[in-house]
């Protein structure tokens, strides 16, 4: 079966599961989308490689990098591979330098894996057809723009709060947002940081 490449278009919570968020990918050469609801720990492993911050600790995704560097193997690519009752199911495709195995994962935590790889994401027609949205080209840029500020919005109250704060109150708050995981706040101290130098 031949593959189409998708590439991450946006992360956004999810207006029909409440804790939950919708990761949509994009059909690199066309205007489907495929919209995956995914929980809100694999939401914020994949967001926090996507703002390349830098955990305290190791976090699930990247032991399984740490783990595959120490053993000499690889991963060439992510499958979404299939569509049943709803569920979507994935395959981490890794190559050891001699074989190609191919691993079962749910789509959030190949995606996860993929990003701290760097390696492309795929699918199959059949997949795309069944759960994509088409977007007309018109409206594409805009409904990507969507996506992305839906990502990226936090609550005024809390921006306006970090354009009062000192560069030394800024950079204390960052540590304990790291500190205590709170990667997606991390994130935004960090935007404001980065505005101001």
């Amino acid at each position: 079966m031949e593959k189409i490449k998708l590439e991450i278009l946006g992360l956004s919570p999810s207006q029909s599961q409440s804790g939950s968020f919708a990761l949509v990918l994009g059909e690199e050469y066309g205007n489907r989308r495929l919209p995956i609801i995914i929980g809100m720990f694999e939401a914020q492993a994949i967001a926090i490689e996507i703002e390349k911050i830098v955990p305290n600790r190791p976090m699930t995704h990247d032991l399984f990098k740490q783990f595959a560097e120490k053993f000499k193997f690889t991963v060439r690519e992510i499958v979404i591979s299939d569509l049943r009752e709803g569920i979507f199911f994935a395959r981490v495709i890794c190559f050891d330098g001699v074989r190609e195995t191919v691993v079962d994962a749910r789509p959030s935590d190949a995606i996860a894996i993929g990003i701290r790889f760097n390696v492309p994401i795929f699918t199959y027609e059949a997949v795309l057809s069944e759960a994509g949205i088409t977007t007309s080209p018109t409206d594409e840029d805009e409904d990507q723009q969507e996506v992305v500020e839906k990502t990226t919005r936090q609550p005024r109250a809390f921006g306006e709060q970090l354009k009062d704060m000192t560069a030394d109150e800024l950079q204390k708050m960052l540590e304990e947002a790291l500190g205590n995981e709170e990667y997606e706040r991390a994130a935004k101290i960090r935007d404001e940081i980065s505005k101001r130098n």
